[in-house]
């Protein structure tokens, strides 16, 4: 079952939430999470290709953005301010780990055959475009997933990679080249679908470590 956020939830901007948690409503972080999810998992799948790697990524990368949340200065959208976060996070643990893979020999002609995790509709359909995805260089994969799955805006998936907007252009149009017969059909939603279990688990295991931790303060106030 794919995590959908209630529609009572949803109708609460980001600002909102942002400014609950400010003022020491912890459980307030929890629908953000939630919120967020489904694109921070596609991104994790986007660079670090693995599920549990991914979580781990999600779960630092949440709580990094709950202690600077008071540094949230606005001049972005939260979303691509999270983002930027999680891709920051992803980057970083695949460094920590690039000499390791590099040891792990593999065939040129090797396919992905990891099981998805998540009830698909068509998992036929998610594997073959999942594996088409995964064969993609990272710069063109990444653009594809921000701009087609996640529907970020040319601005939006150009201040989370840093280049230029001419620049996300042409690297979308050369994924779509790359993945064009392999994306006859395709259902966004299939794409690294984030289930309502592993929703759960992301959340529960963010809290753990939150409770831990002080609620972060707005700038001049004092956290709960």
């Amino acid at each position: 079952m794919i995590y959908q956020e209630p529609l009572q939830f949803r109708q609460i901007p980001d600002e909102t939430l942002i400014n609950s948690v400010l003022k020491g409503e912890k459980t307030a972080f929890e629908h953000l999470i939630r919120r967020y999810n489904q694109r921070m998992f596609r991104i994790g799948m986007s660079l670090l290709g693995n599920d549990a790697d991914v979580e781990d990524a999600m779960q630092t990368a949440y709580i990094n953005a709950y202690l600077h949340l008071s540094q949230f200065r606005k001049d972005s959208s939260f979303g691509t301010w999270l983002t930027r976060i999680m891709l920051n996070q992803c980057l970083e643990q695949k460094r920590k780990t690039q000499l390791i893979k590099a040891r792990i020999a593999q065939s040129d002609n090797s396919m992905n055959t990891r099981t998805p995790g998540s009830e698909l509709v068509n998992k036929e359909l998610s594997s073959l475009l999942e594996n088409a995805m995964n064969r993609l260089p990272e710069k063109y994969r990444l653009v594809f997933v921000l701009r087609e799955v996640e529907d970020l805006s040319v601005r939006e998936t150009s201040e989370v990679l840093d280049i230029g907007a001419a620049n996300v252009k042409t690297r979308l149009n050369r994924a779509k080249a790359m993945l064009r017969e392999n994306l006859k059909g395709y259902m966004k939603e299939h794409v690294y679908a984030f289930d309502l279990k592993r929703c759960d688990r992301i959340v529960a295991g963010v809290f753990t470590a939150l409770d831990c931790i002080p609620s972060p303060s707005a700038p001049g106030g004092r956290g709960a």
